[in-house]
């Protein structure tokens, strides 16, 4: 079928039939074009061959007339009785009469104009009978005698469109053969396109292994190298999914199971110190819970994400200052001090103000949650280089250098880490970061210590207010 129904509903034309049906009315074009130009150029030659022919008639009249022009009488009757040839339909047909100076007609054919010859001596176009006609006009040397050959201009016409018909008809007759050979032509050389949706068409989330550029043509490639594009981030995509699914059901199954242990427990004693402890566990677990989901809801937000949909320009420091607060309760808990580093000069940067605070919220309470009691724990934001930067060191333990890379992966929480948490924090961190053109960075301090920082590239800074 030229058409199948596609995307909304609408009619998905064919490119096979848009070619086909394209190149042959360019096709069809192209002969008229011919057939007009044969035509014209017959036209002129039947005109340049009819006025010689015209001539050489007229010279041999003039070369009949001798002192007696008692010959002449019947000379067209003579002429239409000789025998030896057929007459053929496209036999030049021509009218003359030979008159003297006086006006006598000596020699006229019927259907001759018998208008007078008066005029100058040449070719020109005169009107006979309503009709356009061609004459020519000589006379003797001593211009006793005038010859006046004429020719219609319609037998003219009908001598050049019959050359001009003989001429492009079997072009004509060939078309056929030509539009055949054209759809032939096109559906081969369509056949990679038929072969590359094939290969499309037989992809499924199983197999989503990238297309072969070489085996589609020139003109595919950038549509081939797209949907390789687009089949490593499907498959990508679809493999976070899996993962992301395998591991939050592991992570969800730990909490819930101590959930249940705990309600079991408190329905099960008398005790009712017993009683309050295993309730207390209870909302404990329901917060870690609470806390798990809403993460991996976040991650499940930030994961479709290409770019941030409106992205503002945000003071850094200002939101530092925020998360920092926040966080004050907890660290001083934990007999923390907690200290913020403004900038001189406020750091502006481009992003989504909420996305970009819980970032910052995530590392700090992480410092909060794995600095030991009486630690000391600096935040801080600058501008270096051009470059924006928000930093979270503290003088903990640090992290076994063997772990660091791993520690931005899912649900990673370190083999000697004791500590509440989902190991989701910095990897939505770094989420954050990459919607925001930042690069997370963690490290252990040689003096002793953990550090964080997020960096913009100096084009992703807005500006540095003085």
């Amino acid at each position: 079928m030229a058409e199948s129904l596609g995307l909304h509903g609408r009619r998905a034309r064919s490119l096979r039939w848009r070619l086909l049906r394209w190149v042959s009315l360019a096709t069809l074009l192209i002969w008229a074009l011919a057939a007009l130009l044969t035509y014209t150029q017959a036209r002129r030659e039947v005109q340049e061959l009819m006025d010689g022919q015209m001539a050489k008639t007229a010279r041999l009249l003039l070369a009949q007339v001798h002192d007696s022009t008692r010959h002449l009488d019947n000379l067209p009757e003579n002429m239409a009785s000789l025998r030896g040839t057929k007459t053929r339909r496209s036999e030049l047909v021509l009218e003359f009469r030979i008159v003297r100076t006086d006006g006598a007609t000596l020699v006229r054919t019927e259907h001759a104009p018998d208008t007078p010859l008066t005029t100058a001596l040449g070719y020109s176009n005169i009107e006979h009978h309503g009709k356009p006609w061609r004459s020519l006009v000589l006379e003797t040397a001593d211009g006793a005698l005038r010859v006046q050959v004429a020719h219609s201009f319609h037998s003219r016409d009908r001598e050049a469109l019959e050359i001009a018909t003989k001429t492009v008809t079997p072009l004509a007759l060939l078309l056929p053969l030509m539009i055949g050979l054209i759809y032939l032509s096109v559906r081969r050389g369509l056949k990679p396109l038929d072969d590359l949706a094939a290969d499309v068409a037989a992809r499924s989330p199983e197999n989503l292994t990238t297309l072969t550029p070489t085996a589609a043509p020139l003109e595919a490639q950038p549509v081939v190298k797209a949907l390789n594009r687009l089949l490593s981030r499907v498959s990508t995509t679809l493999d976070n999914e899996r993962r992301f699914t395998a591991d939050a059901a592991h992570e969800l199954r730990t909490p819930l199971a101590a959930l249940k242990v705990q309600a079991q427990v408190a329905m099960a004693t008398k005790d009712p110190e017993q009683s309050r402890h295993a309730l207390t566990q209870v909302l404990a677990g329901a917060d870690r819970a609470t806390r798990l989901v809403e993460q991996l809801l976040r991650l499940a937000r930030l994961d479709p994400l290409v770019q941030l949909p409106d992205p503002q320009p945000i003071d850094l420091g200002e939101l530092a200052a925020t998360a920092v607060a926040d966080a004050r309760t907890a660290a001083a808990e934990k007999q923390q001090v907690l200290t913020l580093q403004p900038a001189e000069h406020p750091v502006l940067v481009s992003g989504d103000r909420d996305l970009l605070g819980a970032a910052l919220r995530n590392l700090v309470d992480n410092a909060v949650r794995y600095t030991p009691i009486g630690g000391h724990i600096s935040v801080n934001v600058a501008l270096e280089h051009g470059e924006a930067m928000f930093s979270v060191t503290d003088n903990g333990p640090g992290v076994p250098a063997e772990e660091l890379p791993r520690l931005v992966e899912r649900f990673y929480r370190g083999r000697d880490n004791t500590a509440e948490g989902s190991g989701l924090g910095l990897a939505i961190v770094r989420r954050i970061a990459e919607l925001h053109r930042a690069r997370l960075e963690v490290a252990n301090i040689e003096t002793g210590g953990f550090s964080t920082h997020l960096r913009w590239c100096g084009t992703a800074a807005v500006a540095a207010a003085h």
